[in-house]
């Protein structure tokens, strides 16, 4: 028969104590297990955290980066300013350039043009017009400077009354008139005489009764006087 083991006070006290350390080791086992798991993950956490931001090296190096880039960016911007500006400079340099040969043009043409203009003007006071010496020459001759002293007059009215004085002779003589009888024949290609020469002598042709063109400006300047144009005169006058 088994043996029947009493339990005293003593024996309840002792259990109960052994209970309660038990109970404390297992709530320090549980408790420390506990606070450690919060800890741990923590120390996760900051780890995961640190591990994405960058490092004060990193931080530098990708500033350093940031401020090439702009420098880069800025130069490269400045270069296409300065490009721009000296295209600009250059078609402007052209344009003037241009001008400035346009100019320089125009002035040599113009200065060449005042030098052939002065040439000629020199040309025509060097060199005066040149009348034949004959009937036809004296004529026109006489009539560009009736032309210059507004005598009236044309080459047909002259050559018909010098044709019909004279027949064109210049040193032609009547010594048998009126005139010659009173010691002043007429003479020339418009059989004039001395006084009425003398009277009328258009200045600018030589003084002397049987030159051509002056015995022809005169008589056409009296036939002004006195008929309106030598164009008037049919006959002896």
């Amino acid at each position: 028969m088994p043996r029947t083991i009493r339990i005293t006070r003593s024996h309840k006290l002792a259990t109960a104590v052994l209970v309660a350390a038990g109970s404390v080791t297992a709530i320090a086992a549980t408790g420390g297990q506990s606070d450690a798991q919060p800890a741990a993950a923590k120390t996760s956490i900051a780890a995961e955290k640190v591990a994405g931001v960058p490092t004060a090296k990193e931080a530098a190096a990708k500033k350093a980066a940031q401020e090439t880039a702009a420098k880069k960016a800025a130069a490269d911007a400045a270069a296409a300013k300065k490009a721009v500006a000296e295209r600009k400079a250059a078609a402007e340099k052209a344009v003037a350039d241009r001008k400035a040969e346009a100019k320089k043009s125009a002035e040599k043409a113009r200065s060449e043009k005042q030098a052939a203009n002065r040439s000629t003007e020199r040309k025509a006071v060097a060199a005066p017009k040149q009348y034949k010496n004959n009937l036809d020459g004296w004529i026109r001759e006489s009539l560009d400077i009736m032309k210059k002293k507004n005598i009236p007059g044309s080459y047909e009215g002259l050559h018909r009354n010098i044709m019909r004085e004279s027949s064109g002779n210049p040193n032609a003589v009547n010594d048998w008139d009126i005139n010659a009888q009173n010691g002043i024949p007429s003479k020339g290609l418009l059989q004039v005489i001395q006084p009425t020469f003398d009277a009328y002598h258009v200045k600018g042709t030589p003084k002397k009764l049987t030159d051509p063109v002056a015995n022809i400006t005169a008589a056409a300047n009296y036939a002004a006087d006195k008929y309106g144009t030598i164009d008037n005169v049919d006959s002896a006058y």
